[in-house]
Formats: structure tokens, C-alpha cells, sequence
């Protein structure tokens, strides 16, 4: 049993990573947050079933237009509900994400449907293959990997590409990387884009698994941030372990306590873990010179 759940952990803390992710790449480069970033994975899900299921179109066709939708859905929530307030010196965009976050997800029950929808079967979901003696869908395997390939993807590019040594640039010090001549509004925008195809993969792995509706990404968001916070949101492995060991701990509450417990005790957990830690568990205390 406690096998069975350390793999579903292992996958679901992915996708908690994943989220997590998107809120590190922005708050590292642009000092805010997408409050927004659940509805934008719950957007994903809902693209991904509309075209392969609703318009019949082929998986590969339609994975591409939920990326690219959730990518320029990222841009958007960055030059609407960020940049004019962050311009004014005004920390009104936490609002303003929320906010749009609520519109988006109105629009979809309006378009979509109040009724969740459930993705057809595929052979990743209904297939088994053997791993140490469990069965196990391929899907609960893929996720883990996708996530953790997608945080070496993210390391390689910040360090070894030349978009990625400019956000990095950023990262360190705003007026100095615009003396050297780069775009720090392109630089912002492309976290925040980074943010949204973050998004848009989790919805698309986390479609076959969970019924889709509009409200479906309100909690997973919730629980991303919780793990940005946890992991100490300017470390991006830190980050990603840290939804692993949120996805373990839940399906082994799950699996001891049942689902009644699930939330109380992980978000608990999370509440004592901060205040033992409070820059998270591989976070460190910003030094500020004055």
C-alpha cells in the first residue's frame, strides 16, 4: 500500500513542483508572483480536452496548442495584471492576479461547462507494467520524469543560453542588466511566459488523471505556492524537491488517515515546517546591505 502511494506522491508532487516552478521563475526575476498560475493549469486541461476530445484534433496537435496557449496566456497576465501596477511602484498585482485568475475561471465554467468532464482512456492510464513487484500506469511514471527533466531544461537554459544569462542578469541586478543593453521588460515577460508553459504541462499530465472542470486548478495552486514557499522560493531544485516530499506526504496521509485527513495534516505540516524554517527547507535568509 505504502509503495502504491509513494509512487502516486512521487507523481502528484510533480506536478506540485511544476506549478512551484513557475512561481520561482518570476519571483527571482521580476520580485512578483502569478496568483493566477492554478488557472492557468486548469486553462491547459481545458484547451487539451476541447481540442483532442471536442474537435477531435490529434494528441500531438493539440499538446502544441495548449503549450503555446498557456505560454501566451503567461505574457498576458504579466503585461495586464503586473507590469502597470510594478510600474507604479504599487503592489497592487497580487490582487490583480487573483483577480484575473477568478475572470479566467468564470470565463471557462460559462464556455466550458459546470458539469467536470473526465479525458478518454489511453494506454497510460489504463496499461500496468510491473515496477518492484507493484503494478504501475506508465502516466504515474511519466509525470515524475517529465518534472524533473523539465528542472534540468530550466537549469541548463538559465546557465548555458544567451536569453537564459540575460533573465539571470536580471536576476542579480535590474539597472545594472539594463546599462549592459538587455530588455528587462522582455526578460520579465519571458518568466512569466516560462511560468504559463509550466502550467500548461502540468494541466496537460494531470488531465487523464483527475476530472476537468473550472475550478479544478483553485487548490493546485494553492498547494504550489505552499510548496515555492516550503522549498525557499529563490531555489529552483529546492523547489522541486520540495513538491515531491508535498506529493509523498499527502498520498501517505491519504493512504494511513484517508482523504477526510488529507489537508488538515499536510497543510499542518507545511504550517510547522515554516515556522521552524521560516526562508523554507532549502531556502536561506536574504542578506540586505544598508
Amino acid at each position: 500500500m505504502f509503495v502504491s502511494a509513494l509512487i502516486t506522491g512521487l507523481g502528484l508532487g510533480s506536478m506540485y513542483g511544476l506549478l512551484a516552478l513557475g512561481f520561482y521563475v518570476t519571483y527571482v526575476v521580476s520580485n512578483t508572483v502569478n496568483f493566477a498560475q492554478g488557472s492557468t493549469m486548469m486553462l491547459g486541461a481545458v484547451i487539451c480536452f476541447t481540442f483532442w476530445v471536442t474537435f477531435g484534433w490529434p494528441a500531438p496537435i493539440a499538446v502544441v496548442v495548449v503549450l503555446l496557449a498557456c505560454t501566451l496566456w503567461g505574457v498576458v497576465v504579466e503585461r495586464v495584471a503586473v507590469r502597470p501596477f510594478v510600474r507604479r511602484g504599487s503592489d497592487a498585482w497580487l490582487m490583480a492576479t487573483v483577480a484575473l485568475g477568478i475572470v479566467i475561471d468564470n470565463v471557462v465554467l460559462f464556455t466550458f461547462g459546470r458539469d467536470p468532464r473526465g479525458m478518454p482512456a489511453t494506454p497510460l492510464v489504463t496499461d500496468t507494467f510491473d515496477l518492484a513487484g507493484l503494478r504501475v500506469q506508465p502516466q504515474q511514471v511519466l509525470i515524475p520524469i517529465v518534472g524533473l527533466g523539465l528542472a534540468v531544461a530550466l537549469t541548463v537554459f538559465s546557465r548555458r543560453t544567451r536569453h537564459g544569462l540575460a533573465m539571470m542578469a536580471v536576476v542579480q541586478n535590474q539597472a545594472a542588466a539594463r546599462l549592459m543593453g538587455i530588455n528587462v521588460g522582455m526578460a520579465v515577460s519571458g518568466a512569466f511566459a516560462l511560468s504559463g508553459f509550466f502550467a500548461g504541462v502540468a494541466g496537460i499530465l494531470i488531465a487523464p488523471l483527475f476530472t476537468i472542470s473550472s475550478t479544478m486548478g483553485t487548490l493546485f495552486g494553492i498547494k504550489a505556492f505552499a510548496v515555492a514557499i516550503l522549498g525557499g522560493i529563490t531555489n529552483p531544485w529546492g523547489v522541486m524537491f520540495a513538491g515531491l516530499l508535498y506529493g509523498v506526504a499527502e498520498a501517505m496521509i491519504t493512504a494511513s488517515f484517508g482523504s477526510t485527513y488529507t489537508q488538515i495534516v499536510a497543510f499542518t505540516l507545511v504550517i510547522v515546517a515554516l515556522a521552524l524554517r521560516p526562508d523554507g527547507l532549502f531556502g536561506r535568509a536574504e542578506v540586505k546591505k544598508v
